[in-house]
């Protein structure tokens, strides 16, 4: 066991090596990438365009209200028509600044902004987390993880994991047929497209059986995506299946 003078030592060493990468490679906004404080930060012009989730909200799928109409309130949708899942969670909507955020972690390579993110999910996610086994991400095709080289939800749970020191699989779901881009889809012609696109790995059937799962990815619009997913972690055995997501569309055409 190190002394304290040495613990004192290797603290100021960790903490005189972050200063000197800071100034030859200074922190960037995770947003526009101006020059910010400290890396994970958001300046405080992208942070005006931010609309972060909170109470009241749909108990089920997270929805946000306008007002609060007591504990255990669902939203018209979820009243009519339960979803697969059990609770879904997201930390923003996808409103234009939210919309730059994702964008830039999914196809601009800013994956240094995954830890921030991660303790984001933790917080929104506090009430699923606090009865998960297993953290799951929503899988690419192996054609379009190749052409991305990094899969972003898998980033999010891998980042979430280890704020909320929870249990990370990032192989367990696997995407068995490429499916097209989503963006001008309506909700049943997303439903139509990833049906049956996602299945268990064998291998990680007995990891899932019998736990509750917290399915994780960027963003969640009509909710197409993780209902297919959902589907496969339960016919895998899974107890329960809840949703956690960066971003959510809060109105769909």
């Amino acid at each position: 066991m190190l002394s304290s003078a040495a613990m004192g030592t290797a603290h100021s060493l960790v903490s005189l090596g972050r200063r000197v990468v800071d100034t030859v490679l200074p922190p960037r906004c995770l947003g526009c990438g101006a020059v910010v404080g400290e890396a994970g930060a958001i300046c405080a012009e992208c942070w005006r365009g931010l609309d972060f989730i909170a109470p009241p909200f749909c108990d089920r799928c997270g929805l946000p209200f306008a007002y609060d109409t007591g504990p255990g309130a669902l939203c018209g949708a979820c009243a009519a028509d339960p979803p697969l899942y059990g609770r879904a969670r997201a930390v923003l909507t996808y409103n234009d600044g939210g919309r730059s955020l994702i964008l830039a972690f999914k196809h601009a390579d800013r994956t240094d902004a995954a830890p921030a993110y991660g303790k984001w999910l933790a917080r929104a996610g506090a009430d699923l987390l606090a009865d998960a086994g297993l953290i799951v991400p929503v899988p690419l095709h192996r054609g379009r993880l190749l052409a991305r080289r990094y899969n972003q939800a898998a980033l999010l749970s891998q980042a979430l994991g280890r704020a909320a020191r929870r249990e990370v699989a990032v192989d367990a779901l696997v995407r068995t047929r490429a499916t097209p881009s989503q963006g001008r889809m309506s909700r049943l012609q997303r439903a139509r497209n990833v049906q049956g696109a996602f299945e268990v790995r064998a291998c990680r059937r007995a990891a899932v059986a019998d736990r509750r799962i917290v399915l994780v990815d960027d963003v969640m619009t009509t909710g197409a995506t993780v209902a297919g997913c959902v589907r496969a972690l339960r016919r895998a055995g899974a107890a329960e299946v809840d949703v956690l997501t960066l971003a959510r569309v809060t109105r769909t055409g």
